[in-house]
């Protein structure tokens, strides 16, 4: 009788293990590939209803694939009105990036944006905008898998910082000397930090908005705003990205990244911002090595710094540029 028992309940544990390892697998999927194309409605996890919370437990939020679908006539934005040039970066293998482009008179500078997870260029272009009413050539990028790009997967941070690279190398090529500077939102801030510890780039100078500390870390961040304990879902989920992806999402960690930032950095970040911690933001300041201005938003979230505060952005970026080197 025993003897069975101690069976059942050894199947019991195999079977339990299985589903949770079946639900981990189904969400680094969707984490990481996105759905086909089609109307994004995603809300923050905390405003969803019960249950919404069991089905994504289950299975995962299905991302449609990011799309550039803001108003376009004839090539202008009417959040960037000025023409721009759409350009596609060849990479091995078939794949490509594409980007936009456009540049005032005697530039001051170039200034590469990167959009977030799960957002393309087309989210860019309001704070392009406000770079190029600064004088500077604008160059918004979409990573592999989103947008006009190719693919339609993302390794969250660890491939994207291959795609900053290339695009720091076209926009060298397109249009050499003067300063280059890098714009990261989110994901975007990883992928720069990946970009300048592991790609070799150097840029003059860096503007990040809500790099996550390690990937980890975020993903955790995630199942606690379902009201779920990180551990030892987010190391699972981790693993499973991981190896669908052929990375270690494991060592995808901005906060070790960041020792290797030298130049002039803006790192923001808003008070209320579940996904990213304000302590988890202070990691990474400290870690850079170069000169360093944090500017908070006490009441923004995981959003839009420029969207959400304007005028306060503005109050950052504006005399961190002026004070750099003109070179």
């Amino acid at each position: 009788m025993a003897r069975r028992w101690r069976r059942r309940i050894i199947g019991l544990v195999l079977l339990g293990l299985s589903a949770f390892n079946g639900m981990a697998w189904m969400q680094a999927w969707n984490l990481t590939h996105y759905a086909p194309a089609g109307p994004v409605r995603l809300r923050p996890p905390e405003q969803w209803s019960l249950p919404e919370r069991a089905w994504t437990i289950l299975t995962g939020v299905q991302v449609p694939r990011p799309q550039n679908t803001a108003p376009l006539a004839a090539g202008v934005s009417a959040a960037l009105p000025v023409p721009y040039r759409t350009e596609r970066i060849a990479l091995a293998g078939g794949e490509w990036l594409e980007v936009w482009q456009d540049a005032p008179p005697s530039p001051r500078g170039s200034m590469l944006l990167f959009p977030g997870y799960a957002m393309s260029k087309v989210s860019l272009l309001p704070v392009a905008a406000a770079f190029y009413g600064q004088g500077y050539r604008v160059i918004l990028a979409d990573y592999r898998g989103v947008g006009g790009s190719s693919g339609n997967d993302t390794t969250l941070g660890v491939r994207e910082g291959a795609d900053v690279a290339a695009v720091v190398a076209y926009a060298r090529q397109t249009q050499p000397g003067g300063p280059l500077l890098l714009y990261g939102e989110s994901l975007g801030a990883a992928a720069i930090l990946r970009a300048v510890a592991h790609e070799g780039v150097q840029p003059s100078a860096v503007i990040l908005e809500a790099p996550f500390n390690r990937l980890v870390d975020t993903v955790g961040n995630r199942f606690q705003a379902l009201g779920l304990p990180a551990f030892p879902a987010a190391p699972t989920l981790v693993f499973w990205g991981s190896m669908q992806e052929g990375m270690d999402g494991f060592a995808d960690n901005p906060v070790d990244y960041a020792a290797a930032v030298t130049c002039p950095t803006l790192l923001l970040h808003g008070d209320r911002d579940p996904r990213v911690t304000v302590a988890q933001t202070a990691a990474i300041y400290t870690a850079f090595a170069g000169p360093k201005q944090w500017v908070a938003f006490p009441t923004a979230g995981h959003e839009s710094l420029y969207a959400a505060d304007p005028a306060r952005w503005h109050a950052a970026v504006r005399p961190f540029l002026a004070a750099l080197p003109a070179r």
